[in-house]
């Protein structure tokens, strides 16, 4: 998640830029439709950007509940900050970190995550599946992950490809790490959900007893529990 240097200037309009309103808003409120997050309980939220997510998430959680935010760019967190400052949320712990690396030590505090997401950011890393692997080992048991990222559209919505992949390009995203296949073989009862013409998947499921079905999420690429 090098994003540092790519948000150094856009980071200021990457709300603007960022085409959320027309396209990708719908891949948030559906994932976060499909956490069913309850008052009171913490997210992660990796890879948070300037925290677009965090209104949706805040209809669900409201005050008792909290949002940790982490991020590679801090020119990115810093738009979260004056988000979180102008909408009054004290419940909003935003870390300067990058997603393949996290110590879950750290993060914890003595607790795991009810409930961890991530939004369009995965297809950045070159090491995804040890951001996953992380969400997964935060998350409680019987706590849900979701994913939502971006491939090809599909069908008569394949016409828009081209558009589709210059998008992505300019993202720094690779339109073809499909990440949110990784949920679907190591958690349980994985909702699936897509928009934008199978432009955006949207990946929901459950964390089990250890690490998800019995399986290392990871492959090898994961954290110890620490």
């Amino acid at each position: 998640m090098k994003r540092t240097a790519r948000y150094r200037t856009s980071a200021l309009f990457y709300d603007l830029i960022s085409a959320e309103w027309p396209v990708y808003r719908a891949g948030r409120v559906a994932a976060i439709d499909l956490l069913e997050l309850q008052p009171g309980e913490h997210v992660l939220d990796v890879g948070c950007g300037t925290g677009l997510n965090f209104s949706h998430l805040q209809r669900r959680i409201g005050p008792d509940g909290s949002i940790t935010g982490i991020d590679t760019s801090a020119h990115m967190l810093a738009q979260a900050r004056r988000r979180t400052h102008s909408a009054g949320w004290d419940n909003v712990r935003l870390i300067e970190a990058d997603g393949t690396d996290l110590d879950p030590a750290n993060l914890r505090a003595g607790r795991r995550f009810d409930a961890a997401i991530s939004t369009y950011v995965l297809s950045l890393m070159p090491a995804w599946p040890r951001a996953i692997a992380t969400m997964i080992e935060l998350t409680r048991p019987g706590g849900r992950v979701a994913v939502v990222d971006m491939q090809r559209p599909v069908g008569r919505a394949a016409a828009w490809t081209p558009l589709a992949r210059l998008a992505c390009l300019l993202g720094g995203s690779d339109i073809e790490a499909h990440p949110w296949k990784m949920i679907d073989s190591v958690l349980s009862d994985v909702h699936v959900a897509s928009a934008r013409g199978g432009h955006i998947q949207i990946r929901v499921g459950s964390v089990g007893g250890t690490s998800g079905c019995g399986t290392d999420p990871s492959n090898g690429m994961g954290h110890p529990d620490a």
